[in-house]
């Protein structure tokens, strides 16, 4: 279902278009690190100004119904670059620390990027951030189609000591570097740079935050904003999410200023939900939360810009998943998505040339956990118990279990998961003891 917000009417026919640009379009792929559904201003967020990334939406389609691939971060981000359910490939887990990652953790090397796609088309391509892909020198982002890399290859990092631990520092390239600035002001700086760089030319800038990750540090000048909060945890996390949207209204702003804004595609999500309990994110109205398949796990705010080809101020509520970004972006670019692709061009549905679904079911699996989402119906399967059955339409916040009266509805989800998990390969690693289990509040910190 398609809606018009803000100042927009309602669509009655297709979004008309503007005649497409000589140039093809930048790229700017944005990923927030465990922010929570609820956690920007146009999901309802009141006490944590984002007019950065609302503009986004203002300018733009939200994604009532966006998701991503794994509740947890490195699987996601797998995802998202190959624009194919990362289980296919065996990347269903997260590595650890570098130091406990299994020798063969890393983006398949048989699969094929975003940024690889996107050279071949002629463009620049750079990362700023977190990469969570692996550790290793074949892995590297350098050696997976990017031009440029700044960011640290782990999970987290501390946001006010470079350093960091051994075997995770952060990086220019392939080397290692010092770095003094406050993180996410770092990754503004060089995201702008980047731009600066490389503005004469068509280019993709992946910017993969790691806010508003544990562990929770903020600047004092982002804490001053929230002086008046008394939770200290709530009072960091406003921080770290408050310079999190000035850094992306520094690459917005750098964009209008070189008058790239209107030939610019962005993309911004969430590698998955809040872990609330460690962070104070928060994922209202939805069940669950980082680790889970329950719609907090998996649910994110995801977000599209692009001025003349898709319609501003809209919201579209039928399921898309963060899978779609890649073979969307490769189209806006003059590509052709390859034909193994699970997602999908979201820009004919947005734009209402496409009035289907994007998707028959989106699926998921984590170690025992899984879920299939077809229609307005969820099936929850948690590793422990029996499989449970969900109406979202009706109960967003997955309270009224209905397996044990719709038995119908559960066998024909129940098949169609099961036919989805005969084409995933086995794990090529497990994470420590907590993945082949149910995610739990009392296990996030192991997520990573």
């Amino acid at each position: 279902m398609f809606r018009r917000t803000f100042l927009q009417t309602t669509l009655g026919t297709p979004f008309a278009f503007q005649a497409q640009p000589a140039r093809k379009p930048n790229i700017v792929v944005i990923v927030a690190d465990d922010l929570g559904y609820a956690e920007i201003g146009v999901n309802g967020c009141k006490d944590i100004p984002t007019p950065n990334i609302d503009s986004i939406a203002r300018n733009g389609v939200r994604f009532t119904n966006g998701y991503v691939s794994c509740p947890v971060c490195s699987p996601t981000r797998a995802g998202l670059m190959t624009g194919r359910y990362q289980q296919r490939f065996g990347h269903e887990f997260n590595p650890g620390p570098a130091e406990q990652a299994s020798d063969n953790f890393g983006l398949a090397l048989t699969e094929v990027t975003l940024a690889d796609r996107l050279k071949s088309l002629g463009y620049a391509t750079g990362i700023v951030g977190k990469w969570h892909l692996g550790f290793k020198a074949e892995y590297l982002p350098t050696r997976r189609g990017f031009d440029e890399f700044f960011g640290f290859l782990g999970g987290a990092h501390p946001y006010l000591n470079s350093r960091d631990r051994a075997g995770n520092p952060i990086m220019r390239g392939t080397e290692a570097v010092e770095e003094k600035e406050y993180l996410t002001d770092a990754f503004a700086r060089e995201a702008v740079g980047f731009i600066d760089r490389r503005k004469g030319a068509p280019f993709l800038l992946y910017l993969p935050f790691n806010a508003v990750h544990n562990p929770l540090q903020a600047a004092g000048k982002y804490l001053a904003r929230f002086a008046s909060v008394e939770d200290e945890k709530r009072r960091t996390y406003s921080a770290m999410m408050s310079a999190m949207d000035d850094a992306i209204g520094r690459v917005l702003g750098r964009l209008r200023e070189h008058r790239l804004e209107e030939n610019t595609l962005i993309f911004f999500v969430s590698d998955n939900g809040g872990p609330t309990p460690q962070t104070s994110s928060k994922n209202t109205p939805l069940r669950g939360f980082k680790g889970q398949v329950y719609e907090g796990g998996i649910r994110v705010p995801m977000l599209i810009q692009w001025k003349g080809r898709v319609p501003a101020g809209a919201v579209y509520d039928k399921p898309v998943i963060a899978l779609d970004i890649h073979p969307t972006v490769v189209t806006a670019a003059g590509g052709k998505p390859a034909p193994n692709l699970d997602g999908v061009d979201l820009v004919p549905f947005v734009s209402s040339r496409n009035q289907g679904a994007p998707h028959e079911a989106l699926y998921w699996r984590f170690g025992l956990p899984g879920a299939i989402r077809k229609g307005d119906w969820k099936l929850v399967k948690t590793g422990e118990g029996t499989p449970e059955l969900y109406n979202l339409a009706q109960d967003i916040g997955e309270t009224n279990n209905v397996a044990s009266t719709r038995q119908e509805k559960l066998k024909e989800l129940q098949a169609a998961w099961e036919a989805w998990n005969t084409q995933l390969m086995t794990p090529r690693w497990r994470t420590n003891r907590l993945q082949q289990k149910k995610g739990g509040q009392r296990k996030q910190k192991a997520l990573g």
